[in-house]
C-alpha cells in the first residue's frame, strides 16, 4: 500500500523544471541538437546525487543515468524509467510561466495570454477532472508537460523508495535522454552503462494508458529539379521546381493516407517542410502505419506520383531518398509479454482502468526495443503537448507515481 501520509514532490519540481528552456532544434546537426538542454540534465544529475544515487551523472552527449540499489534479495532484473528534457521544436519553451488552477469546477480554461482557451470539446479527459488541480502555462509559450511531468514523477518515485526503505524493489535504473522530439532521443545513449534488461518510458497521456505498440516510421526526401533563367528571358526555356513540387502536393491522396482524414489504425503520408528556388525545391514527407510492409507500398505511390509530376514538365526529373525512422515496438514487446503485464497489473493493483492502445506517433521506446532494451510506454498526465494549450492533473501526476513504484514492487514480488 502507497503510504497515504506522503508527501508528493512530483509537482513542486514540475514547476521548476518547466522554467527551463530546453527546447531542441530538428535542423541542427550537433547533439544534442541544442546546448540548452544539458542544463536541466546536469540539475537533475545533481539532484539525484544528493538524494543519494551515488553514480548519478551526466555524460557528454546531455544522458542523465543513475541507479538505485536493490533492498532485496531476490535476484530481480534492472528495471529503467525514462523521460526526456526536451521539448517541442514547435512551440516556444522560453519564459514558461504555469499556472495551476485550483479545484477546476469543469468547463473551458481560459488562459491569461493570447486569448487561448483549452476547450472541453477538444479535452475530453477534462470531464473527469472536476475538483482537480490543472496545470496549464500561461497561453504564451507550451507547458513543458511533454515530457517534464514524466520527469519530475520519477524523480518522485525515487524520493518515495529512498524514504521507504521497507517497499522491496530490485535494481532501478534512471534515464533522462535529450532529443526525443527531434527524433534523435536514443542516437547516442550508452545502455551497457545504463545497465537496464526492461524499462519503461513515462510519457503518455490519460491516466491508465500503456502503450505497446507505435507507428513504423519512414522519411521520404523528395527532389525536384528543374531549370532557372532570368524569369525575364524566362519562355520556353524555364521550368519551375516549385511549380513541379506543387503539382506534386495537389496529386496527394485527399480522402485517405492523410493526416487530416486518418485515425485508429490508419496509415498517412505527409508533407512536412518545403524549401528550393526555381532551379530545385526539396520536400520531407514522413510516412507511418502500424503495419510496417505497408510503408513499402507508401513509398511506391510517391516515387509513382512523382514519375507524373515531372512528366508534366518535360525537362524535369526528380530524386528520392528514404530513410529508415524507427519501428513498431510491439514486434520487440510481444517477445517480452511481462513487460506489459506487469504495467497492466500495477494500474489495476491501484484501482486505475487500463487503456491499452497503440501510439499514432513514436517514442523512444521504439528504438529503444529494436536495440534490445523493451520499452512501453504508460501515461505521464500531460495533455495536448505541442502546443500553448498543454495541460496536466496534479492528481494525474501524483498518481504517476504510485504506478511507478508499483510497478518496481510487482518486479521484486514476481522474480
Amino acid at each position: 500500500m502507497f503510504d497515504p501520509k506522503y508527501r508528493y514532490t512530483c509537482v513542486d519540481r514540475f514547476l521548476r523544471y518547466a522554467k527551463y528552456d530546453t527546447q531542441s532544434d530538428e535542423e541542427s546537426t550537433s547533439y544534442p541538437s541544442t546546448e540548452k538542454q544539458k542544463k536541466l540534465s546536469a540539475d537533475l544529475a545533481r539532484e539525484l546525487k544528493k538524494m543519494g544515487l551515488k553514480d548519478a551523472a551526466m555524460d557528454t552527449w546531455g544522458y542523465v543515468m543513475a541507479t538505485l540499489p536493490a533492498n532485496t534479495a531476490k535476484k530481480v532484473p534492472p528495471i529503467a524509467f525514462i523521460a526526456h528534457v526536451d521539448t517541442s521544436p514547435a512551440v516556444t519553451g522560453k519564459n514558461v510561466q504555469p499556472v495551476v488552477h485550483r479545484n477546476y469546477k469543469g468547463g473551458n480554461i481560459r488562459l491569461l495570454k493570447g486569448g487561448r482557451v483549452i476547450k472541453v470539446s477538444e479535452n475530453p479527459d477534462l470531464k473527469k477532472m472536476k475538483g482537480f488541480d490543472i496545470i496549464t502555462s500561461n497561453g504564451a509559450t507550451l507547458l513543458g508537460a511533454d515530457n517534464k511531468a514524466g520527469i519530475a514523477e520519477i524523480m518522485d518515485a525515487a524520493n518515495y523508495l529512498i524514504t521507504h526503505p521497507e517497499v522491496k524493489h530490485g535494481p532501478i535504473k534512471i534515464c533522462f535522454t535529450p532529443d526525443e522530439e527531434v527524433g534523435r532521443g536514443t542516437e547516442k545513449i550508452n545502455l551497457k552503462r545504463l545497465g537496464a534488461k526492461y524499462a519503461y518510458t513515462v510519457d503518455g497521456s490519460s491516466r491508465g494508458e500503456v502503450e505497446s505498440e507505435t507507428f513504423s516510421a519512414d522519411m521520404v526526401v523528395l527532389k525536384f529539379i528543374g531549370k532557372n533563367i532570368h524569369p525575364g528571358y524566362a519562355k520556353n526555356k524555364m521550368i519551375n521546381s516549385a511549380k513541379i513540387a506543387a503539382s506534386f502536393i495537389e496529386s496527394l491522396p485527399k480522402k485517405k493516407l492523410s493526416p487530416e482524414t486518418t485515425e485508429k489504425r490508419q496509415g498517412y503520408v505527409h508533407c512536412t517542410t518545403i524549401s528550393g528556388l526555381e532551379e530545385a525545391t526539396t520536400l520531407k514527407m514522413i510516412i507511418r502505419d502500424f503495419e510496417t510492409p505497408k510503408l513499402k507500398e507508401y513509398e511506391r505511390l510517391l516515387a509513382e506520383l512523382a514519375k507524373k509530376a515531372v512528366a508534366r514538365f518535360p525537362g524535369s526529373k526528380y530524386e528520392i531518398k528514404i530513410v529508415n525512422q524507427y519501428r513498431n515496438m510491439r514486434e520487440v514487446l510481444v517477445k517480452h509479454p511481462r513487460v506489459k503485464k506487469y504495467a497492466v497489473q500495477a494500474m489495476k493493483n491501484l484501482g486505475i482502468k487500463p487503456i491499452l492502445q497503440a501510439i499514432r506517433g513514436g517514442t523512444d521506446g521504439s528504438r529503444l526495443s529494436f536495440m534490445g532494451l523493451p520499452t512501453p510506454n504508460i501515461f505521464a498526465g500531460e495533455h495536448s503537448f505541442h502546443s500553448q494549450l498543454e495541460w496536466v492533473a496534479v492528481q494525474d501526476m501524483e498518481m504517476a507515481v504510485q504506478v511507478i513504484v508499483e510497478i518496481a514492487k510487482i518486479w521484486e514480488k514476481e522474480c
